[in-house]
Formats: structure tokens, C-alpha cells, sequence
């Protein structure tokens, strides 16, 4: 038996702007922070000759091509396997929370089929990897982000070029500045879950007729280098007040972003305290982060009451890792 892990990821500024619409035209930006919350995949060889799956749903098939799973189907059918396996996902957070989990998935059950088949991989092969099976394979109206935070990990900036290259560089922080970052934000589960898909095929369809959305989305970009300056000085508020304008820049993305209940609950975690926040990953659902200095227990309460739930975290360092393997042969 092989067990790999991959991290979950919050997007900490220039978010969106990996999104293919805007890097393939204009380059894209971000710094994305890996949480110490996974997709964990198990992967064992079978004593049958059929291909066994466990997700939400149980699959038992003769062939790959009768999966229904995409990301499952995809991936074995990229590293051959054709029978004689079986596949468990197990995850700490559930999908459609803005995470990205469908991008630590991928990278999960890819590490874990390269462990199968006694291949190394680097983390940049992994990470181009997840991202063919998802955007070209499946064509998901995504960008590279998840795939790449999840497998590299840690406080790190990607820059998305416009033929589709990748730059990785960690984010240099003083240590305390970390610890600070880390204590400083929190977040708040909104009880709903939402397809990403729906919500990024939206604000691209609007990108064609309001050129208004490249505009906020430089803007955003730009953020996102002033947040990387920042956490290098050891400025964290400034990352606070920064979350702010990008908030009110992306909920003008698209009308699926936000809804009249989550402008009521950031507008009030405003008045208590916190100095910003957003919505992460699509929007419309899933979790809301803020960043708050002061009155943290205050500003739970007072979200609780508002049928939130807090989560609570810590940033991974390890990204993409193989945690146990079995396979004797």
C-alpha cells in the first residue's frame, strides 16, 4: 500500500489572475499559502484484475474506460494503468470550499501512482502534470494555482507567464512575521459549497464584453506583488488592509461572487475588528477568510452567531509527500 498527502492552499493576493483569460494574454501573479489541511490518496494493488475506487461513491470497473470519476479515469489513463489496483481518497475539508482541493487531489493521486509504479517525480513535473489532466484534459475553466501550491507548498509566489511556464519562488518572511501571519488570520467556514467551474466561466464570459474585469484584475495583480514586499519587511497588517481592496475589486468580477449574506457577513466582522478579508478561491461559497490584529475571540463569537464555523490551521512546508509505502511488489 502507498499513501500520499498533498496540502490544501489559501490564496493570500493576485489571486485569479492565473485564470488561462487573463495570464495567457497578460501574465499572471500570485502568492498562494499551503494549510496544514489534505487530500490524502491510498493506492494498493489488487488481488482481482478489475479497478476499484473509493471517493463519495464506490467504483468497481473492468476497464478505465468506465469510470465515471474524471480526475481518477484521467490519471490512470495518463500512467498506463489499465487493472488490478485500487484507489481510496479520504480529505480533511470538503470539496467546493475554495481550497483547492480538486488540484490537491490530483497531485495526491498522481504522487501516489508515480510511488506505484517506482518513479521518481519532481514537484514541478507533478504539479504540470495535474494541471494537463484538469485544464487540458477535462478543460476546466482553471488556473495552474492549486495544482502548484499544493505540490511546491509553503508561503510561495507563482508567476504565470503567457506561454503557460511556471515560476515558483518561496516568499522569504522573518520568522515571527510567519507565526503572526499565521495568528492573524482566520478562517470562517460558510456553510455552503459552490462549483468553481460556474463562477470562473461567468467572469470570463464578462471579461468579453466589460473590459473593466482586466482592469480590477491588474489591480489585483499588482496587489498581490505590494503583499509579497510586505510579508518580506515583516509588514503583515499591511496584508490586512491590502485584502480589503482586493475584495471589493473581485466581487465586481462577477455577480456569483458574493451574495447578499456574505456582504452581511464580512460587513460585520468590519465593524469588529477585522481589518479585511475575502472570500477564497471562485467565490460564492465555501470559506471566508479575514485578518484580524486584535478581538479574535470577540470577532468568533459574533460569526459563530451568524452560523459560521471557524477553522482553525497552520501553513505546510512539506507540500506533495508520499507518507507511507507498502508496496512489496
Amino acid at each position: 500500500m502507498i499513501i500520499s498527502r498533498s496540502p490544501l492552499r489559501i490564496s493570500l493576493g493576485g489571486g485569479g489572475t492565473d485564470l488561462p483569460f487573463y495570464s495567457n494574454k497578460f501574465g499572471g501573479f500570485l502568492i498562494s499559502g499551503a494549510i496544514d489541511k489534505y487530500v490524502y490518496v491510498a493506492v494498493n494493488k489488487r488481488f482481482h484484475k478489475t479497478i476499484r475506487l473509493s471517493y463519495s461513491k464506490t467504483e468497481i470497473v473492468d476497464k478505465i474506460s468506465q469510470i465515471e470519476h474524471p480526475i481518477f479515469r484521467e490519471a490512470l489513463k495518463m500512467h498506463g494503468i489499465t487493472s488490478a489496483i485500487e484507489a481510496v481518497s479520504i480529505a480533511d475539508l470538503p470539496s467546493g470550499s475554495g481550497l483547492g482541493s480538486s488540484g490537491a487531489f490530483t497531485v495526491s493521486l498522481l504522487n501516489a501512482l508515480h510511488a506505484y509504479k517506482r518513479e521518481f517525480v519532481s514537484l514541478d513535473k507533478l504539479a504540470d502534470e495535474a494541471s494537463q489532466i484538469e485544464i487540458i484534459k477535462l478543460k476546466e475553466p482553471i488556473g495552474k494555482q492549486d495544482q502548484y501550491a499544493s505540490a511546491f507548498g509553503g508561503i510561495t509566489a507563482f508567476t504565470f507567464e503567457k506561454d503557460g511556464s511556471v515560476g515558483v519562488e518561496p516568499v522569504e518572511m522573518p520568522n515571527h512575521s510567519t507565526v503572526e501571519l499565521e495568528n492573524n488570520i482566520m478562517l470562517f467556514y460558510l456553510n455552503r459549497e459552490r462549483l468553481a467551474s460556474a463562477v470562473l466561466s461567468d467572469q470570463k464570459k464578462k471579461s468579453k464584453t466589460d473590459k473593466a474585469v482586466f482592469e480590477r484584475m491588474h489591480r489585483i495583480k499588482q496587489m498581490g506583488k505590494e503583499i509579497k514586499k510586505a510579508f518580506e519587511k515583516g509588514q503583515i497588517d499591511l496584508f490586512g488592509e491590502l485584502l480589503d481592496e482586493h475584495w471589493q475589486n473581485k466581487k465586481k468580477l462577477s455577480a456569483k461572487i458574493s451574495d447578499p449574506f456574505i456582504d452581511e457577513c464580512y460587513e460585520t466582522a468590519k465593524k469588529n475588528g477585522a481589518l479585511g478579508g475575502k472570500v477564497i478561491g471562485a467565490g460564492g461559497g465555501g470559506f471566508m477568510m479575514l485578518y484580524a490584529k486584535n478581538g479574535k475571540d470577540k470577532l468568533t463569537r459574533i460569526m459563530e452567531k451568524m452560523g459560521l464555523r471557524r477553522e482553525f490551521f497552520r501553513f505546510d512546508f512539506e507540500g506533495a509527500k508520499v507518507i507511507a509505502n507498502f508496496r512489496k511488489s
